[in-house]
């Protein structure tokens, strides 16, 4: 299924997602936007970050159904203090997320295999419009490494396997999942190219 109005940028550590969505934030038309990102803020995601950054050592398995449950809350959360991405696509938002179901599929199934990523996510809607980040890992780790510590999966065989997990994942979902429209972004270009590049995309659905 597709969430209408639902927006994610997906791509390895360092690929430029985050500083994205804060130019968008700038943007006067952002007050029709919706920014979010996963781990979330509620609970459940700052229990994860806290294991990305180290500090909780779990099973894979375990970090794989945390990431799902996180996921799952973000999307269907009807607390009207804090909405989920559904309820606020549904009443006219357009929601963009900062990483979402892709990144389990790529960062997930590397340490676990692909068949539980797939299980843990299979009911769950995709968006509109994906941005894939596309970048060389060794590009994306010095820029982690200029912004101070690395997490967990921030480390150059586990990204050059994620980064490849991530186009395959792009070569699959345009195939099976046509309705989505998915633009591949070169990462490495200079920020406001990229935004530039995203705007593009992103101005048809306002």
């Amino acid at each position: 299924m597709i969430l209408k109005n639902f927006v994610v940028f997906e791509g390895i550590d360092g690929s430029g997602t985050s500083t994205q969505i804060e130019l968008l934030k700038k943007r006067k038309e952002s007050e029709r936007f919706f920014f979010t990102a996963e781990p979330t803020s509620l609970p459940t995601g700052k229990f994860l970050r806290s294991i990305l950054k180290g500090e909780f050592e779990l099973s894979p398995i375990t970090t794989a159904y945390l990431f799902a449950a996180d996921r799952a809350e973000h999307l269907y959360s009807k607390n009207p203090q804090n909405l989920g991405i559904k309820a606020l696509c549904q009443n006219g938002k357009i929601v963009i997320s900062d990483r979402y179901v892709f990144s389990s599929l790529a960062y997930q199934s590397v340490s676990t295999g692909e068949d539980l990523p797939k299980l843990l996510n299979s009911t769950f809607p995709l968006p509109e419009l994906l941005f894939f980040f596309k970048i060389d890992p060794k590009i994306s780790l010095q820029r982690v490494d200029s912004r101070g510590q690395r997490e967990i999966y921030e480390k150059a065989d586990f990204l050059e396997k994620t980064e490849e997990r991530y186009q395959n994942l792009v070569d699959e979902y345009t195939k099976k999942e046509p309705q989505m429209k998915i633009i591949t972004l070169d990462a490495t270009k200079s920020k406001d190219k990229v935004e530039k590049d995203i705007w593009n995309s992103l101005s048809t659905l306002l």
